[in-house]
């Protein structure tokens, strides 16, 4: 008569094996990134401000992923990089930016934009709803 256990053991050998093969078979499977893109979430950088610098990679399924500094170097030819963030002086006379990004795994692959720096000051306080709401032309909506 045999115990469970005995029958057990071999049973669990083959998963743990199968389960390793898997896991250290991950990255050979792993998608590369085939080529970078700048995605900004704005049309102008702002003087004085963080300015973040969306990039994200085009892997070779095809998929995209969003790259930090991690995976990118960031130059340009005015400011300061602090991770994604582009620092610009407060009191910078040029009216662009030249931004690059390069993979750090591959610096093949890189990508260079230009960006506008914007003219207009900003606003001292936003307009509150209130103030936006009793502007003329602006109806309460029926119903």
């Amino acid at each position: 008569m045999t115990n469970g256990f005995s029958t057990f053991a071999p049973a669990m050998k083959k998963l743990l094996i199968i389960l390793a093969i898997s896991f250290f078979s991950v990255p050979i499977f792993a998608q590369k990134v085939d080529s970078i893109y700048f995605h900004l979430y704005t049309d102008s950088l702002k003087k004085g401000r963080h300015n973040y610098i969306n990039v994200d990679g085009k892997l070779s399924n095809g998929q995209w992923r969003p790259l930090s500094s991690k995976e990118i170097q960031f130059s340009s030819n005015i400011g300061a990089f602090e991770g994604n963030d582009l620092v610009l002086p407060a009191d910078m006379k040029p009216e662009k930016v030249t931004v690059k990004a390069v993979l750090k795994s591959n610096p093949a692959v890189w990508k260079e934009a230009t960006i506008w720096i914007k003219t207009l000051p900003e606003p001292e306080k936003l307009p509150t709803n209130e103030d936006i709401l009793k502007k003329p032309g602006n109806k309460k909506p029926k119903g």
